[in-house]
């Protein structure tokens, strides 16, 4: 830990029980006799809030990018300074597995474009410093995506400069759109080794076999005397203090020539780390285990905490982020992240950024555990994993439209606020693109009814609760292998990876070979109009969510977006290939109708009901007369 953050938080801390000290004892009334220059002394000014600031988390429309796939701006960066081939910079536009020469650059250059689709905010893939070549021989792959971080203060080399992050924050605010960054506390790097495995991952090592008191198992010397362990109430720093010697599972040590890799300095110091060898993403070790054979950071000890706060505060401060999309959320301590959320949201609030936006990936589609952490973690907001698998379940398996009313039912056990602003989407860089999914379930499926099904995945992200997240490259027609990963990363530039160059996209006869930035895509051009509708029409965006019909055995969903105590407006969708002309629940103050989009009638059939009839695959939206007048 720095000796700068040391002294910060003792002063804030000083600070903190202070204030306590005050509220808790009774003031005595101020001196009549106090001096006109303490009296005149001037208060601090509320910091000035943009306009573009006020505006909330499911507001946004979100366009999620990987820098080194989107746009190579400067090639000078491409290989990131380091000299040599592939294996030592990273390097390789043919590839997948390696750099292509994407940057912030490039990005910058291609904001009218992303500004056009009707996007208001960008979710930033990682861009630290990260170890540019890691694996084993022969299977060797390069940090482009941005996740193998050794230095967390600084943008990756191959990607631009301090300069190009703040020219890219400035470029995107001065448009009024925000910058969210893609941030990991999990894990760093793999510098860490084990002496025990010197040639392979080692496999996991419980606390209760290897204790951290006893070396190497419960039957080896004591160690570590008085360490109460990392469980509460024992997170504390002088029970930290204790644990000096790392050895209780396996025997970490740094490579030579790789001693200071880190920055900051502390995240060299093995006993940040757990060290209890691989995850296999299950009880105990989903925890404590390494992702990957990263390093799995030791987010129980309270320096950690300090030290990640101090790293992600001045990344707000310099850039004046507008949020945060936290990593492998699931895989650190709930206390962790108590601390840390509280933290990002205060010093944001502290430099005018009022609804400073954390969203935790839980890589988990069961919503009751999605919402536990808004309520245990302190999360505001994480990934709707319910919601993607609620897209796929109906649109790609054809399971009824009950599916999302069972889906959307759960989200009264999120804390209050969260379900209405956590992120949706239909597919991510992990587990691949929502177009994937459906051609490798119908590879017999027409263009057309791709086109159509992934257009009404995305309707049903605009006009329904959350902000909804556009994967870059979607809106071009994207459609990759299957596996997810590295084979859903394709580049918008002109690609010279083969497995990408030889995909059939939709709505084109252009390929990835080409660069594909077609503000005339009828994928582009869809999005863009339903972001203007959803513009347009703040309770799309900020009204109160009602399901109206999820058909038991059909394929009808219909909700209303409330529009305060004026009206509502109906928001239906036909997630079969077949007409329908059904009768749908309203309100039963609304009795007049007009089209935002579809066919509407202008009359209600009869007291709280509107029959609508529905194209297949189909989307339409009904505001009701205002009830006021």
């Amino acid at each position: 830990m720095t000796d700068g953050l040391k002294a910060r938080l003792a002063v804030a801390a000083s600070a903190l029980m202070l204030a306590g000290c005050m509220s808790a004892v009774p003031q005595e009334p101020v001196a009549a006799d106090m001096s006109e220059e303490a009296a005149a002394a001037p208060v601090a000014p509320e910091p000035e809030v943009p306009a573009y600031a006020e505006r909330l988390p499911q507001d946004e429309v979100v366009y999620f990018v990987i820098p080194d796939r989107f746009e190579n701006g400067d090639p000078s960066n491409d290989t990131g300074g380091i000299a040599g081939g592939k294996l030592d910079n990273g390097f390789d536009p043919t590839d997948k597995a390696f750099y292509h020469g994407g940057d912030l650059r490039g990005l910058i250059e291609r904001l009218d474009y992303i500004q056009g689709l009707g996007a208001t905010a960008i979710w930033l893939g990682p861009v630290y410093q990260n170890k540019a070549v890691q694996g084993p021989p022969g299977g060797e792959s390069a940090g482009y995506h941005g996740y193998w971080i050794t230095d967390f203060t600084r943008p990756d080399r191959h990607l631009g400069t301090d300069a190009d992050m703040k020219a890219l924050a400035d470029a995107l605010h001065a448009r009024g759109m925000k910058l969210y960054l893609d941030i990991i506390t999990n894990h760093t790097a793999d510098v860490i080794k084990y002496r025990e495995c010197p040639d392979s991952a080692c496999p996991y090592r419980s606390v209760a076999d290897y204790p951290y008191t006893k070396r190497g198992g419960i039957s080896g010397e004591s160690i570590n005397d008085g360490f109460m362990g990392d469980r509460p109430p024992f997170q504390t720093r002088e029970n930290f203090a204790k644990l000096t010697d790392p050895t209780y599972a396996y025997t970490p040590y740094v490579p030579e020539g790789e001693e200071h890799v880190k920055t900051p300095d502390w995240l060299n110091d093995v006993r940040y780390y757990h060290n209890r060898g691989a995850t296999t993403f299950e009880g105990e070790n989903s925890q404590y285990g390494d992702f990957s054979s990263l390093d799995d950071v030791m987010t129980e000890n309270p320096e950690v905490v300090d030290g990640f706060i101090d790293i992600y505060a001045d990344w707000i401060t310099r850039y004046h982020l507008d949020g945060f999309r936290i990593d492998t959320a699931r895989h650190v301590n709930p206390e962790f992240w108590q601390r840390f959320n509280k933290a990002m949201v205060d010093h944001a609030a502290g430099i005018g950024i009022p609804h400073f936006y954390v969203f935790g990936e839980v890589y988990n589609p069961d919503p009751a555990m999605l919402a536990r952490f808004t309520r245990v973690d302190g999360f505001p907001a994480v990934l709707d994993f319910g919601m993607q698998s609620a897209l796929f379940d109906v649109l790609v398996n054809g399971e009824a439209a009950d599916r999302f009313g069972r889906l959307f039912k759960v989200d009264d056990l999120y804390a209050d606020g969260s379900a209405a602003m956590a992120p949706t989407f239909s597919g991510n860089h992990d587990m691949g693109r929502f177009s994937g999914f459906l051609r490798a379930a119908h590879p017999d499926m027409s263009d057309e009814e791709l086109a159509k099904r992934v257009e009404l995945s995305d309707a049903i992200l605009m006009f329904s609760r959350g902000a909804p997240v556009i994967y870059y490259g979607d809106e071009q027609g994207f459609v990759p292998d299957a596996g997810g990963d590295q084979n859903a990363r394709e580049d918008m530039m002109p690609s010279q990876v083969a497995t990408y160059n030889d995909n059939d996209l939709i709505g084109t006869d252009a390929t990835t070979a080409e660069s594909n930035f077609d503000t005339d895509h009828p994928l582009y051009r869809a999005i863009a109009r339903m972001a203007k509708i959803r513009a347009g029409h703040e309770a799309l965006r900020r009204g109160k969510q009602v399901t109206r019909l999820a058909e038991l055995d059909g394929g009808v969903l219909a909700i209303s977006r409330m529009d305060g105590e004026r009206g509502e407006y109906l928001v239906a969708f036909n997630t079969r290939n077949e007409p329908r002309r059904l009768n749908v629940p309203v309100d039963a103050r609304s009795t007049t109708f007009e089209s935002v989009a579809g066919s509407c009638p202008t009359t209600a059939a009869a007291t709280g009901v509107l029959t609508l009839s529905m194209e297949p695959l189909g989307w339409t939206i009904c505001r009701s007369g205002d009830w006021e007048h």
